[in-house]
């Protein structure tokens, strides 16, 4: 643990010192933030705040990530098993997050709008395949999962493909809809890639925990400048890379099945938008018109409507997020 604590560390301490120049780079790009006209009008104010801050998470994370699996190559013992599948997972989800907010920002959609939805789910299902196929026939071959109370794992065969691409595909989703206010998703996901390194830790994966720390320095050194208010924004660049491996780490330490519960707030603010979007369907069809369960969604928004202050809903989200987490590392103890 101290090792996955002092990786932690030296990330954080990489990452926030070019957090500044990052910031002037994309300003100087002319990278800023774009408002949907749907958003509620207090997102107005950060019209041209400099998004695709992603970076200052994922280069750390794979350049860290990789030296030490270079080293492990060179016959150091850094890690103590490989941690390349992982890596992948950052950076091609990154790249893809990263063509969309460029495509969002620059391209000819523009206007926040980005790579077309068919696309951009198209790739995600071709990385979540390759990355779970890999896992499928290992080694080791994960075919099992960690279930509570239960002394053995439990075996699921084949089974296993389509529920790990599922919650690939479904947190990445879920996390980049969570990036909606000032630190919100950065905090959640520094909570939950805790608890998994905690679970890592305790199952004696010291590979997984040492990277779960890593991610979790560079979250803290991205929040250093996404705190209320913000100087950079996440964009798809971070929150899909991050929901992503977050769901990877969990099928990698077999106790995914506490995801939904340890990822609580990235759910809820899922679920939201699914509801919301088919009782609109739904009710149009029904009455003539379409009706909505919240006032907006994902869910944060509906919370900024009621009156919640923007600052009130991240802190009340991640006391949420806190507790969830906690429930899930109890979870996996039992």
């Amino acid at each position: 643990m101290a090792y996955s604590l002092g990786l932690g560390t030296v990330t954080f301490f990489l990452a926030v010192m070019w957090g500044r120049p990052l910031i002037s780079l994309l300003q100087n790009l002319k990278l800023g933030k774009q408002i949907r006209i749907e958003e509620p009008e207090t997102r107005q104010v950060k019209v041209g705040t400099p998004t695709m801050g992603g970076i200052l998470i994922v280069l750390p994370v794979l350049l860290i990530t990789g030296a030490l699996n270079i080293a492990n190559l060179w016959g150091f013992n850094t890690i103590g098993q490989s941690t390349i599948l992982l890596f992948f997972c950052v950076g091609s989800h990154a790249l893809l997050g990263f063509v969309d907010d460029w495509e969002g920002i620059k391209g000819v959609r523009a206007h926040g709008e980005g790579i077309s939805a068919r696309m951009k789910s198209g790739i995600q299902l071709l990385i979540a395949t390759v990355i779970v196929l890999v896992l499928y026939f290992g080694p080791p071959e994960l075919d099992f999962v960690g279930v509570p109370w239960v002394e053995e794992y439990v075996t699921i065969g084949p089974l296993f493909i389509p529920i790990a691409i599922l919650l690939i595909i479904g947190m990445s989703n879920a996390v980049n809809l969570t990036d909606g206010l000032d630190s919100l998703a950065g905090s959640i996901s520094s909570v939950a890639f805790i608890c998994y390194g905690l679970i890592a830790f305790l199952q004696d994966q010291t590979y997984l925990a040492a990277f779960c720390f890593t991610v979790v320095g560079a979250l803290f050194a991205f929040l250093w400048y996404n705190a209320h208010p913000a100087q950079m924004f996440m964009g798809d660049t971070g929150s899909l890379a991050l929901g992503a491996t977050l769901a990877l780490v969990a099928l990698m330490s077999t106790q995914w099945l506490l995801l939904p519960i340890i990822g609580l707030v990235f759910v809820a603010e899922a679920v939201s938008v699914m509801l919301q979007v088919s009782w609109f369907k739904l009710s149009r069809r029904l009455y003539g018109e379409g009706r909505r369960i919240f006032k907006m969604s994902p869910l944060h928004y509906h919370f900024e409507l009621l009156g919640w202050s923007e600052t009130q809903v991240k802190e009340r989200f991640w006391i949420v997020g806190v507790l969830s987490g906690m429930a899930g590392v109890a979870l996996a103890l039992v």
